[in-house]
């Protein structure tokens, strides 16, 4: 299962290059991980999940450069479970044309004490099934 993010580059968001900031695909990621995740719990409230992740590795290619005032759409899914990480995929594109792929690698973790553990079933029934998209490891 998937989730599409969309959101409109902003001039603050480029470079002198008049292209995204490459740091600033990281952002976009997160906030679309984010949205996904708030999206899929019914109450609408992250933190009531009494769950929390944190990225450990993160690997981005990039196709083409998203500018300015450009409508950014970011699919997103769980690429791979493993017994406290998973894997969560992103595929960016602008009117169709790729943009960037990514792969970000998080660890399951306690919200108290940041100490991983085995990722619950629940979130990986609000996460969904394994996509298969040929993105970066």
């Amino acid at each position: 299962m998937s989730y599409r993010y969309q959101t409109r580059v902003r001039y603050g968001e480029c470079d002198q290059q008049k292209v995204v900031f490459n740091p600033n695909y990281m952002i976009y990621m997160d906030d679309a991980t984010e949205v996904w995740l708030t999206s899929s719990i019914a109450r609408g409230r992250y933190e009531d999940l009494g769950w929390d992740y944190m990225l450990i590795r993160a690997t981005i290619e990039w196709q083409a450069s998203a500018r300015t005032g450009d409508l950014l759409d970011i699919d997103l899914g769980v690429m791979r479970y493993g017994s406290t990480s998973f894997d969560v995929g992103y595929v960016g594109t602008v009117d169709g044309q790729s943009i960037f792929t990514a792969r970000a690698v998080c660890v399951s973790i306690q919200r108290e004490s940041y100490e991983k553990y085995p990722t619950p079933d629940f979130i990986k029934e609000l996460l969904g099934e394994v996509v298969d998209w040929n993105v970066p490891s």
